[in-house]
């Protein structure tokens, strides 16, 4: 299968190319780098030529009010250029619970790009993970300084993307879903209990105060965030995940 990976250079997109390319499929990343530029259309129609899948694993700029144009122009491209090309199955990667937050200007932005998706002219799949493993030292840093982090205590399921992956490339090389799968890890947290048991795993003295305004996921309420009955759990936990990293 001929697969063409948008934002296949990033976090994701990176091991999505080798876990396909390693199954046998002819996976190609897009990105900047390579000349395709999601925003203004260039190389897309080069990089879709031949492809029977597309994925698209990138992400907005910025997590502010920009953020529907970015998915809403992006969107409209690769789902035009998909068409011209002849790809029958777009692939996206979202958030668990997106829809269910319109206070953020971010997750309206995905849920933006899911329903364009949903409108689109071609068959399709919405992998929605919970909050990575790899991004929870940047949440802390955003409301952080040199002596304490504050974070409130909403539920969280992170979930490793190494198993983000897995997920990702047995639905891209399946058939269309025309629907989505929901993902997470095994274990809920507050986050910060979770902020708490990272630190102490990189040996950070700062301290951890609970904060219910503090940061983006203050926003959230309830579990949203960990995924309804149907969730599929993988398998990484991220106790033993922080005892490798």
């Amino acid at each position: 299968m001929k697969i063409t990976v948008i934002g296949g250079t990033g976090l994701i997109g990176s091991q999505l190319v080798a876990a396909l390319r390693a199954q046998g499929h002819e996976a190609t990343p897009a990105s900047l780098s390579s000349g395709v530029d999601l925003l203004t259309g260039a190389g897309l129609d080069e990089a879709l030529t031949g492809a029977d899948t597309v994925v698209n694993v990138t992400n907005s700029p910025t997590f502010d009010a920009a953020s529907p144009d970015f998915f809403r122009t992006t969107m409209d491209n690769l789902l035009a250029a998909g068409e011209r090309a002849g790809v029958g199955h777009q692939v996206i990667l979202s958030i668990v619970g997106v829809d269910q937050v319109p206070q953020l200007d971010y997750y309206r932005a995905k849920t933006l790009q899911e329903d364009l998706l949903k409108q689109g002219p071609t068959p399709y799949s919405i992998v929605r993970a919970t909050q990575f493993f790899e991004f929870m030292d940047a949440v802390l840093s955003w409301t952080s300084d040199d002596r304490t982090v504050r974070l409130p205590s909403t539920p969280v399921r992170p979930v490793a993307t190494a198993d983000i992956v897995t997920t990702l490339a047995e639905v891209t090389t399946g058939e269309p879903l025309n629907g989505t799968l929901d993902l997470a890890g095994p274990d809920v947290f507050a986050l910060d209990e979770l902020g708490r048991l990272t630190l102490a795993a990189r040996q950070d003295g700062r301290t951890v105060v609970t904060d219910e305004q503090a940061g983006m996921f203050a926003a959230v309420e309830g579990s949203v965030l960990t995924g309804g009955p149907d969730v599929r759990l993988a398998p990484t936990s991220y106790r033993d995940w922080l005892a490798q990293h």
